[in-house]
């Protein structure tokens, strides 16, 4: 029920005389109104503070999230979390789109030639100080929903036109740290642009499944970090993570991690060599 129009507030006291206080019927549907909503005694000040009574609805609307976390120890991840259950995703993730320098393989139909296991995922992988090793038997399928969990990155995969999906497991030689790539071949740039920028949002609800063998797998519960990079009509996704599943510290060096993870990607650019033209003879 819509509340009646505030009392208009009395006009200020003239100097030197003592203010008189507003009787308590100049309140009586503002206050009970916003307890009704829930709000305490700080948060119905905040409110009141933004805007005139009359205002009030309005002003609800735009100040939901601010008065929702006053006294409130939420925390949108773990919420999220709570909802999707148990299935294993990246705590932190960054997507990017792709360069120019892809642009010979924008689309599938000039890079038609199949990605194989062989092509992506080397035995050893080293960069600097970091040196990773595979960690039991790449999968390559050609059901990209089968590597994956959730419906919105289902729909992306469909509508991108995803023909194979490429998963493989590393582990640091010192035990330190799990690694995993997933590679999917899609349709064009545009679709692997949209995969890679919308799993920012995305990946709360959605995300790849992770590989698992004797010697290695992502602790469950564990703090993991992504990122997706879109290339041509190629996405990757690099997973990263401590073996005990803490959170990164001083030692930690993610960025080193995730760049000796990315040489998975010379397949790649070995891909936009064979579909660039050939150059013209010398004169």
């Amino acid at each position: 029920m819509t509340p009646p129009p505030p009392t208009p507030a009395p006009p200020s006291p003239a100097p030197g005389r003592k203010r008189r206080r507003t009787s308590g019927k100049a309140r009586t549907w503002s206050v009970p109104q916003l307890e009704e909503w829930g709000l305490t005694l700080t948060q119905q000040r905040l409110v009141l503070v933004f805007g005139s009574l009359a205002g009030v609805l309005v002003a609800a609307l735009a100040l939901t999230l601010a008065i929702s976390a006053i006294g409130n120890d939420f925390v949108p991840e773990r919420a999220t979390a709570s909802v999707i259950g148990t299935e294993p995703r990246p705590d932190v993730y960054k997507g990017w789109p792709s360069s120019k320098v892809f642009a010979p393989i924008a689309e599938s139909k000039a890079d038609p030639k199949p990605l194989t296991v062989k092509d992506l995922f080397a035995k050893t992988l080293k960069e600097g100080r970091i040196t990773l090793r595979l960690a039991g038997t790449p999968r390559l399928e050609t059901d990209c929903l089968a590597a994956i969990w959730g419906q919105g990155l289902a729909d992306l995969l469909t509508q991108g036109g995803c023909t194979q999906v490429a998963r493989g497991l590393y582990t640091s030689a010192d035990g330190r740290y799990i690694a995993q790539y997933t590679m999917f071949n899609l349709r064009d740039t545009a679709s692997a642009d949209t995969l890679a920028n919308m799993l920012t949002t995305l990946h709360r609800g959605g995300w790849v499944r992770p590989l698992e063998t004797p010697r290695a797998a992502f602790p469950a519960g564990g703090h993991t970090e992504a990122s997706g990079h879109a290339m041509g009509h190629y996405a990757g996704l690099v997973w990263i993570g401590r073996a005990d599943g803490a959170e990164p510290g001083p030692r930690d060096d993610f960025v080193s991690l995730s760049l000796t993870l990315r040489a998975t990607e010379k397949a790649i650019f070995r891909r936009i060599v064979a579909a660039s033209p050939a150059p013209a003879p010398a004169q």
